[in-house]
């Protein structure tokens, strides 16, 4: 029996890409696509996927609250990320989160039809380097050198970080998570002080270039 995947991504060129690479195999069907979370959510119960393929940025519930989301509904549902975002920054949040894969889109189809392969069969399929600050998270180190700013952002400030650079006000940041106002403007707070950030001119400046330099990856 062929196993059913459903694909969550907010690009159509994407998803048609992903749902021929997968209908190839003869193992293999897409049983439903998605541009959003939300719609991801409400067809659940409907397609009774075998594992979910989600990206991160997608548009409104960011594809890490997905994550979470899916696995509440199911615990067993393997999830697969693939994203064009950084391992280095996203892998292992999405692994937190519950999923049990992460690889890049610029990745070659055999790469990702492995990956969804090694997902299905129950395994985990990251990259060697993630891997390995996997293990060493486990053991309780932590990296001490080579650590990006970026990397002491929780999940909830990184979205807010980015939803800053997209140009969202604080009160649309606040809709759009579910949240106060005044827990946006403490989570901007968090963030300058970790970037070393000082004012709130720096941060936007700063969210913008982040935001702008990954859409060019």
């Amino acid at each position: 029996m062929k196993k059913r995947i459903l694909i969550v991504d907010d690009h159509p060129l994407v998803r048609k890409g992903l749902a021929l690479t997968l209908e190839a195999e003869p193992d293999l069907e897409v049983c439903g696509q998605a541009a959003s979370a939300e719609e991801a959510l409400g067809m659940l119960d409907e397609v009774r996927p075998d594992l979910a393929i989600v990206d991160i940025s997608l548009p409104g519930m960011s594809g890490l609250e997905l994550i979470k989301h899916l696995h509440a509904w199911n615990p067993d549902l393997p999830v697969l990320v693939i994203s064009r975002h950084d391992e280095a920054l996203y892998a292992e949040r999405a692994i937190r989160a519950g999923a049990r894969g992460y690889v890049m889109k610029i990745e070659a189809v055999d790469v990702i039809v492995k990956a969804v392969r090694r997902v299905l069969a129950g395994g985990l399929y990251v990259s060697q380097e993630v891997s390995e600050r996997l293990l060493m998270s486990m053991t309780g180190h932590r990296r001490t050198t080579g650590q990006s700013p970026m990397e002491l952002l929780s999940d909830r400030e990184l979205e807010v970080f980015e939803l800053t650079g997209r140009g969202l006000s604080t009160r649309e940041i606040a809709e759009r998570l579910h949240l106060s106002v005044k827990t946006v403007e403490s989570y901007r707070a968090r963030i300058k002080a970790k970037l070393g950030l000082r004012t709130a001119a720096e941060l936007m400046q700063h969210a913008v270039q982040w935001v702008e330099s990954e859409r060019s990856e």
